[in-house]
């Protein structure tokens, strides 16, 4: 192994019951739950472990919980000497990552993802923004159909998560239409995501702005290992810059691809997302199979990670 990266998930990872065991075993998992529980005023973990569902999957609810079971996750392997030389996070996951490498306290964490799930909600109305996954066409070709649509109603790509997998939001009509362009161009598939708004598409402003506001009141520090920022693909560790990409981070798309080049250049060939889900395992195999990657979000995955680095030394 030469280096090791931890990555972090974002939305759309959320299922009820995630973090239950770890709560369960671990007195650092039972401590964080109840700091996140004091930070929001509200009971996350009871959120977390038995829903119900549609109110895990509100926005401002969704980010604070993916956010604790991932920084839980990351912690306990850490605690047992499996430390990351370089993190990234997904969208939300970016938040994750950086509590990991210390910038921010956990607890302020879990408030502005609160909040920032709130400012993306409440920038687009319910029903008036969408997103749609299009698999199968060159991101390039996505980019220049997106610029078609956008003539009558905005739509852009916003998420590359691996070859052949892009991420487009905008305008419900303007998603709506990029899809038929992308049909017809050849994509394999193009669906609308079960989505509440039109995340990291220019119509985030509004959230940009806010967030801006939130993070001025927290304390941001340097990274103590480099965390890979979604706008750019590169590794950073300055405070300062780390805060001005969380802003620009809300309404501009994420460039999951090119962080992952970037971990694979600094010497990452092995990832451990740390997490719900194993979404970013997926995205890893599709973007270059040499990655060795484990997920942990429970105890068995736990356990089986642990093995793994005790086997590799």
């Amino acid at each position: 192994m030469n280096k090791l990266a931890f990555i972090f998930p974002g939305q759309g990872a959320q299922t009820v019951g995630m973090g239950k065991d770890l709560y369960e075993n671990f007195d650092l998992a039972r401590r964080m739950f109840e700091e996140a529980d004091d930070a929001l005023g509200f009971s996350i973990k009871k959120l977390c472990f038995e829903g119900p569902a549609d109110e895990l999957m509100l926005t401002a609810n969704t980010q604070p919980a993916i956010l604790t079971v991932s920084v839980i996750a990351a912690r306990l392997l850490m605690e047992e000497g499996v430390k990351p030389d370089i993190a990234a996070g997904h969208s939300l996951g970016e938040y994750s990552a950086l509590v990991t490498a210390g910038v921010m306290d956990f607890a302020d964490a879990v408030r502005i993802v609160n909040k920032r799930g709130q400012y993306m909600q409440e920038a687009v109305p319910v029903g008036e923004g969408g997103m749609a996954a299009i698999l199968g066409i060159e991101r390039e070709k996505i980019v220049e159909l997106c610029a078609e649509a956008s003539q009558t109603s905005p739509v852009q790509a916003v998420n590359f998560n691996c070859p052949g997998q892009t991420v487009i939001a905008g305008a419900a009509a303007g998603v709506e239409k990029a899809v038929e362009l992308c049909k017809a161009a050849g994509a394999k598939m193009a669906v609308i995501l079960p989505v509440s708004a039109p995340f990291h598409s220019t119509l985030m402003k509004p959230a940009a702005e806010k967030l801006a506001v939130e993070l001025d009141k927290i304390e941001i520090r340097d990274a103590a290992f480099p965390v890979v920022a979604n706008v750019n693909g590169q590794l950073e560790t300055a405070a300062a810059d780390i805060k001005a990409n969380l802003v620009t981070q809300a309404d501009h798309p994420v460039k999951w691809e090119d962080c992952v080049a970037a971990m694979t250049a600094f010497g990452a060939d092995t990832h451990v997302e740390a997490g719900p889900g194993k979404t970013l395992c997926g995205f890893d195999k599709r973007i270059d199979r040499k990655i060795k990657s484990l997920n942990v979000g429970d105890c068995a995955s736990l356990q089986k990670a642990l093995d793994f680095f005790k086997e590799v030394g």
